[in-house]
């Protein structure tokens, strides 16, 4: 039995990065845990309403020495999400930091809730 068809972490030479997204009234906000990979090793890109995660894995060997057991085969993670119209992508912010991508992506301005005041006459 092949392992690496049974592990539905593993596709294509790639892991799925664990990632949860989390909305409110002016947008989401997407946490992805990517390990290993470095801010260089990092892209993030928006091609129409498809945005995109990739990330090469880096395993630190001093030098001189090798790796004689890795239980990380697969040198990348990448995901995929279809964006919803009602998010602005050129508004997408992104923070990482110690293996951990924050996007803040929000709502356009015209899809947000907002409140409407009440008067009285």
């Amino acid at each position: 039995m092949n392992h690496d068809t049974m592990n539905p972490a593993r596709q294509d030479d790639t892991l799925l990065p664990a990632v949860d997204v989390i909305e409110d009234p002016q947008g989401i906000l997407l946490l992805a845990d990517l390990p290993g990979v470095s801010k260089e090793g990092l892209s993030i890109h928006v091609e129409g309403d498809v945005l995109s995660l990739a990330g090469t894995i880096v395993l630190p060997v001093p030098e001189g020495a090798s790796a004689i057991h890795t239980e990380v085969s697969a040198p990348r993670y990448h995901r995929a999400f279809t964006l919803s119209r009602e998010l602005d992508a050129e508004r997408i912010e992104a923070q990482f930091k110690h293996g951990e991508l924050r996007l803040r992506i929000p709502k356009k301005t015209h899809a947000q809730t907002r409140r409407v005041e009440i008067t009285i006459d």
